[in-house]
């Protein structure tokens, strides 16, 4: 193993050291490039080797050579897909250009996901009609929102495709908010399933069936742009020969560039005030009321000291929110929606934030419905380049719900008992106190539940530089985590675990099972009496330790692009 202190740039290190591991990374970008290229030829000779088959057929019976080339084109980027048969069919439909550029082809990949993705979000509202069970009808709510949520980040994936001129259309920042976007497709219709499948819906099948389409759709795009077109961005690789030039900013148009003050200035001016006795509205609702749709511009929102009892949502539309109160402790919103008394998981958050760029700071989120009644959220974030900082979330089951994008939380306090941070979005979370407590009899505690699905999605959960202690006296058996989907994706690294955690750290989604081996779960350089890995679970996707560099892919820097995202002054945040 590396034998550097920490991550390149974090910490002392030795020059020798620094000096070893930056040749070890240099030699890694040349094997890199070995493959890349290796990769490239692999994929022309797809393409050669179909046009070699058409030429030696009877003439009579060859086909336009435009149109020999795109089928060849198209067969080789299908090729870095799971469901390659749908890739090359769905593909081959559209292509009325006959195009052999793979920027092209992924474009129309994109149109390919539409189609279906449109034809699915209709099905909630008309099968709504067709029951009585209200559990049912709320999880088909639930799908409604998550499937408009998906069409409307597939706009976004398109959009992004349109460029001015200077642009690069391949750029490092494009190709993560496109992996992101893609990711959060799949994650929204896996939602849907969820709900129905914890309201017994006996239509799951049916939706699964409904859903064949636009999910291998959706992950072949998301192939196509993680394993193709991202390595020759990552390369400088000109795949679009008219448009070269500056390098685009990283940052997304919905970022105002005076984010850098916001978080920085201890009391930002704010455009209203929520207050008990007094200020501009009573009830933060009210002040949600007023926030203008889909701004440019950051709306900020203080709330004064109090308990504001009352479930908060800040809809897709509302872009660039700042929410901050007077302390994690003295700004509470709390509610007790839960799923015994007939709420889906998704819909008990007591605050839910899906538009862009949220920002929360000093305030705290709470559910007070207690163990007895399962899953109950305090807050759900789906919100891509959310922050919260110095914040509490405060719950029993589920009490942390970072759904889809890129998420990051700093100095923040999190209590609950199963699953109580789960999700499937890209997120880090560093310096925070996370504390688990005691749950009902007979239960086990279970601090993380990752739900990532398709093996090129760019989610997972890191937890760096944390604090893990109990926040009770606590004796039921407690894990780390368990993994909640196949390709679940888990990190805890430099973290101080007490010693209340189970020797073993983590367990299984379904008991005496072990996960399939395509997870990735994994520790580094944790310490305090918890973190000893002796007797960790031996599971084939587990990893008691990592190298340096292997556990640099789940810092900020990596995992969520935090350098895009999170400049200097924003936010104190570690890149590495």
């Amino acid at each position: 193993m590396d034998t550097i202190k920490s991550f390149n740039g974090y910490g002392k290190v030795d020059p020798q050291e620094e000096l070893a591991f930056k040749r070890k990374t240099r030699k890694r970008l040349i094997i890199l490039g070995i493959s890349l290229i290796v990769f490239v030829v692999l994929i022309i000779g797809a393409v050669v080797g179909t046009l070699v088959h058409n030429k030696n057929k009877n003439d009579s019976n060859a086909v336009p050579s435009s149109q020999t080339s795109s089928a060849a084109a198209i067969k080789g980027v299908c090729s870095v897909t799971q469901y390659q048969e749908s890739c090359f069919t769905s593909l081959s439909s559209m292509d009325s250009s006959n195009s052999t550029d793979p920027e092209k082809i992924f474009h129309i990949s994109l149109k390919v996901v539409m189609d279906s993705l449109e034809k699915l979000s209709t099905f909630p509202e008309e099968w709504m009609n067709r029951t009585k069970d209200t559990r049912v009808k709320e999880a088909l709510k639930v799908c409604k929102i998550v499937l408009d949520e998906a069409v409307d980040y597939l706009n976004d994936s398109i959009s992004t495709m349109n460029v001015n001129n200077g642009e690069k259309l391949i750029s490092v920042p494009k190709i993560e908010d496109l992996k992101t976007w893609l990711s959060t497709i799949i994650t929204d219709q896996e939602t849907c399933l969820d709900a129905l499948n914890d309201a017994n819906a006996s239509l799951v099948e049916d939706v699964k069936l409904l859903m064949k389409n636009s999910t291998e759709y959706a992950s072949n795009s998301l192939a196509i742009v993680s394993k193709l077109l991202g390595m020759l961005g990552d390369f400088g690789f000109p795949i679009h020969r008219k448009l070269l030039g500056a390098v685009d900013s990283g940052l997304p148009a919905w970022v105002p560039a005076g984010d850098r003050r916001l978080l920085q200035e201890a009391m930002p001016q704010p455009n209203l005030t929520v207050a008990k006795d007094g200020g501009d509205v009573k009830t933060i609702k009210e002040a949600v009321a007023r926030i203008p749709k889909k701004s440019k511009t950051r709306f900020v929102i203080y709330v004064k000291a109090g308990e504001y009892v009352e479930n908060v949502i800040l809809d897709k539309s509302l872009w660039n929110v700042m929410i901050y109160g007077d302390g994690k402790t003295s700004t509470i919103i709390s509610g007790n929606l839960n799923f015994v008394d007939g709420t889906p998981t998704f819909s008990t958050a007591t605050f839910a934030a899906a538009g862009k760029g949220f920002i929360a700071r000093d305030i705290g989120f709470k559910n007070t419905a207690e163990a007895i009644k399962h899953q109950a959220v305090a807050l759900r974030s789906g919100s891509d380049m959310s922050v919260f900082y110095r914040c509490s979330f405060d719950g029993f089951q589920d009490t942390l719900y970072a759904h889809s994008n890129r998420q990051f939380y700093r100095d923040c306090d999190i209590t609950g008992t199963i699953d109580f941070i789960f999700g499937n979005s890209a997120v880090v979370l560093q310096n925070c106190n996370i504390m688990p407590r005691q749950p009902l009899p007979n239960q086990f505690v279970t601090i993380t539940a990752q739900g990532k699905k398709d093996p090129n999605q760019n989610s997972g959960i890191s937890i760096q530089r944390c604090s893990m202690s109990p926040l009770d006296n606590l004796t039921a058996p407690t894990y780390l985590g368990r993994p909640w989907k196949d390709f679940s994706t888990t990190v805890i690294m430099e973290t101080e675990i007490g010693g209340f955690l189970r020797p073993q750290g983590w367990i299984s989604w379904v008991s005496n099972v072990d996960p399939p081996s395509s997870i990735f779960y994994a520790e580094y350089r944790n310490t305090g009496p918890g973190s000893s890995v002796a007797d960790r679970v031996k599971w084939a996707g587990f990893k008691p330790t990592l190298t340096p560099a292997e556990a640099s892919k789940y810092s900020v820097q990596s995992l969520i692009d935090g350098a895009s995202w999170l400049p200097d002054a924003n936010v104190v945040f570690e890149s590495t």
